[in-house]
């Protein structure tokens, strides 16, 4: 048999896959539905090793379920819209659509060498019109029910990229894409009220069993439900009041000042005029609104000079500030200032001389000291009148009771989620379907006008929204008076198309409607959904939300969109750095024997740094391609799986991939040309099996059932472990005559289905070469003999004087004295004790025996 040439054999089935629809689903079959999907990847030119990881791994599920006799939906598509198409069209002076269709068909190409189950003929880009005509329409009808509005709000502004960035894109202070530190901006701006679903999207979670716990943690954390109060603050000598909402109001009894947000309605009011004010609210304007941007901050504030009553302490007034750290988007916009108790405060406080009064009291008061440090762990109430010796939970209860009795205030039930900001101003993106006209205000684009699409003769010679400057396409006129008009030129954020784009999968050439509800209900939610645990919030929250939402405006009967959710970890890398300290791509260096690395071409030291999640900016990444190219789609795909378990972080090294090809071989070289020759393809299986035959039987077995299961616990590395343990358990095989040659082939058989879902080229190659003429890709898994998976016989070690000497089989149900009795027959045994005496025999049940002497 000729040396495996991986490269022909791949392009050879892959060939045969696409020649003969092998992955496409069909609607109407009778099996049971089984939906598999990864987040769709941005077309970014070129797939990376995550993309390797993730779809692997999404493919394994999608080929183990199908061999288990569903109808297997495993669709691909293209997160197409997104500012760095735009960036790219500035920096190569081309039109953003060219880009992003030139990357598409480059990563569909290197996608399909992967050799994914994947569903191609439902493949979609979300900048297709004939996708987003759809999403108008959905938006419109959001809308026309209440979901979606619009109005003037303080947002995220991104300086580089001039957009609106949801809370959720801001990362530490700076946009999640540039880096580029955030501003307040107050603007119009169209927005989806998931708010109002945000009881159902927290109460949902705990149907979610299949979805990992942390994320589940995370949703809950950001979705923020609090029980608090909220209650008035009267402003001294002056009609005005300021609400307050609080989650600690147990400590009301430690304030020492208020402080309100820049944009709070009282602000201008009280301060406007004043000395530094315009300079004061300027410098929280260049502040971003994300909860990290005002952690990060030095807490400033502004005195009104105005002064505030407490509420419950008659003649105690306290002065009222504007702050950087106060947001109209939390709460009321306005706060109460507890030193003591929290560190935001104490910072404050500190800063500008005013008082620090503990009201939280520990147990043990051992070091208790607020003078430098807010205190914020458990204890009884101090210092509070009436809530004195109470503890927290019971003070909060009693100061709400106590605020409602004299009216000036009530329990009140609070979220930290805020509405989705969906404007952004952007060319490359969903054109908001409405119109501005003078005297009708904002109208929607009639149904029969939709699609609105994209101009293409467009400028980016200017930074903003080539949108807002086009000669002639936002020059329209209303539908309702026919004046001249103007169209919406934000577009949808991009988060808006990957937030419904699994429901089109189930309909995807629908032309009329976005998806058949009757369709998108007999495959939704989604079974297993497999992607990075970054889209925690970002995503997967807006997908859940949006879900809800079609349900309500009649697309759709179908909670939840995923019922099963997988995170993999990050695929990781060594760095290295010439002597200068620029970063070098592992492609540029060269290994010595002594395994230290240097420059290709200048031959200079290069210094290897720490392994960290692959990174274009840092160059530790690896070219996917090439890998495909040296060492086969099947190769790639096993170290992938075996490495690490996939929700770990997966390091990718050389020794690791060259390892994985050379068990590729092995296989094919142990099958093809076998110790002994086989049993005739379908011959029938012995009845008298020689115990070896039967013991190499209940392995087969055992393996099928265990790399099975390991499938559906996405505990591929563990599978992977049991296949090659069956190998190396086939390939040791002795024929004595005793039905070896049949289970030979029955063993290999069993191996090439079983490691199909991870290495599908190498399976269909070698299932035609042991004879078969029906492709692998449609034959069902291997069937279990259930009677082979319980062991009549036990096998432990024996021990003498703690060290073993031999292993011995018995019957399961043995006694001890027969245990014993085979234990002292065995010849190890019996040299090991030699001319001693045996002191005593200890039999542990089905562990060991151990024999002491002396």
């Amino acid at each position: 048999m000729s040396k495996y040439n991986i490269k022909e054999a791949e392009n050879r089935w892959r060939a045969k896959w696409s020649a003969e629809k092998t992955f496409e689903t069909n609607d109407d079959s009778p099996k049971p539905k089984y939906y598999v999907m990864e987040m769709f990847p941005y077309p970014s030119g070129r797939i990376h090793v995550g993309h390797v990881r993730n779809y692997t791994l999404g493919d394994v599920v999608a080929r183990y379920f199908t061999a288990k006799g569903k109808n297997v939906l495993h669709p691909m598509g293209w997160d197409a819209f997104g500012l760095p198409a735009e960036n790219a069209a500035i920096e190569r002076g081309e039109h953003p659509g060219k880009w992003t269709r030139e990357n598409i068909e480059i990563m569909r190409a290197q996608l399909q060498s992967m050799g994914l189950s994947i569903d191609w003929s439902r493949e979609f880009a979300t900048c297709d019109p004939e996708y987003y005509r759809h999403e108008q329409k959905m938006f419109l009808d959001f809308y026309k029910q209440g979901i979606a509005y619009r109005k003037e709000t303080v947002v995220n502004w991104d300086p580089i990229d001039c957009t609106v960035l949801a809370n959720e894109q801001v990362i530490d202070g700076k946009g999640w894409r540039t880096g580029a530190p955030v501003e307040r901006k107050t603007l119009n701006q169209w927005a989806l009220k998931i708010t109002d679903y945000a009881d159902e999207l927290l109460n949902d979670l705990k149907d979610l069993e299949r979805w990992p716990e942390k994320v589940r943690i995370m949703q809950e954390n950001w979705i923020g439900k609090s029980r608090g109060l909220e209650f008035t603050w009267n402003i001294v000598g002056s009609d005005d009041a300021i609400d307050v909402y609080t989650t600690r109001p147990d400590t009301l009894f430690g304030a020492s000042f208020m402080a309100i947000a820049a944009d709070h309605p009282m602000a201008k009011k009280l301060a406007a005029g004043k000395d530094g004010y315009d300079d004061f609210i300027a410098a929280c304007q260049a502040q971003g609104t994300s909860e990290a941007a005002i952690e990060q901050a030095e807490k400033l504030g502004f005195d009104t000079g105005c002064k505030v009553t407490h509420p419950l302490l008659e003649g105690q007034e306290f002065p009222l500030y504007i702050a950087n750290f106060v947001l109209m988007d939390y709460g009321t916009g306005a706060v109460f200032g507890v030193p003591a108790h929290d560190q935001r405060d104490h910072d404050f406080a500190t800063k500008y001389g005013l008082s620090i009064n503990p009201v939280v009291i520990p147990d043990d008061t051992t070091g208790f000291d607020v003078t430098n440090e807010a205190y914020t762990g458990p204890g009884k109430i101090a210092n509070s009148s009436f809530l004195d010796g109470l503890e927290i939970d019971a003070a909060k209860a009693a100061i709400i009771a106590k605020c409602e009795e004299i009216g000036n205030g009530k329990g009140s039930t609070q979220y930290r989620l805020r509405d989705w900001g969906v404007s952004r101003q952007r060319y490359w993106g969903c054109p908001i379907a409405f119109i501005h006209c003078e005297s009708c205000g904002v109208v929607p684009v009639p149904d029969d006008q939709l699609p609105v699409t994209l101009p293409e003769d467009v400028e980016f010679d200017t930074a903003g929204n080539p949108l807002e400057r086009h000669a002639t396409w936002k020059h329209t006129t209303c539908p309702s008076c026919n004046a001249d008009a103007v169209r919406e030129t934000d577009t949808f954020d991009t988060f808006f198309e990957s937030s419904w784009y699994f429901a089109r999968y189930c309909d995807p050439k629908n032309e009329t409607l976005p998806f058949d509800s009757a369709k998108a209900e007999s495959w939704l939610g989604v079974d297993q959904y497999i992607g990075g645990v970054e889209h925690a919030v970002l995503h997967l929250l807006y997908a859940r939300f949006f879900t809800k939402a079609m349900r309500d405006c009649g697309y759709l009967s179908v909670d939840e969109p995923f019922k099963g959710l997988f995170t993999q970890g990050m695929v990781t890398h060594e760095t290295y750095q010439d002597a200068a300290g620029k970063w070098l791509f592992p492609s540029e260096l060269i290994k010595g024997e002594d395994g230290t690395f240097t420059h290709e071409k200048t031959g200079e030291p290069v210094t290897v740094g720490a392994t960290i999640k692959m990174s274009k900016s840092k160059r530790n990444v690896i070219d996917p391609e090439a890998i495909l190219e040296t060492y086969g789609a099947d190769a790639a795909r096993l170290f992938i799986l075996s490495d690490s378990p996939p929700e770990r972080d997966l390091e990718w090294t050389e020794g690791g991939i060259e390892g994985a090809w050379r068990y590729v071989n092995k296989l094919h070289r142990m099958i093809t040309q076998p110790q002994f020759e086989m049993a005739e393809k379908g011959a029938a299986k012995p009845s008298d099996l020689s115990g070896g035959a039967l013991e190499a039987l209940k392995s087969i077995h055992k393996a099928i059932a265990g790399v099975g299961q390991d499938i559906e616990n996405f505990a591929m590395n563990k599978a992977v472990a049991r296949i090659r343990e069956l190998s190396n358990m086939l390939g040791g095989i002795k024929n004595t005559g005793g039905g070896e040659d049949w289970v030979l082939r029955h063993g290999f058989e069993s191996l090439v289905q079983i490691f199909n879902p991870m290495m599908p080229h190498l399976a269909e190659e070698l299932w035609s070469l042991l004879g078969h003429e029906t492709m692998l890709a449609n034959t069902p898994w291997p069937e279990i003999d259930e009677s082979l998976l319980t062991d009549d016989t036990l096998t432990i070690g024996v021990q003498v004087n703690g060290k073993v000497r031999a292993t011995i089989t018995f019957a399961k149900d043995a006694d001890k004295d027969e245990v014993e009795k085979i234990a002292l027959a065995e010849e190890g045994v019996k040299r090991a004790i030699g001319d001693k005496s045996v002191r005593k025999v200890i039999v542990v049940p089905g562990r060991i025996v151990n024999v002491v002497v002396g």
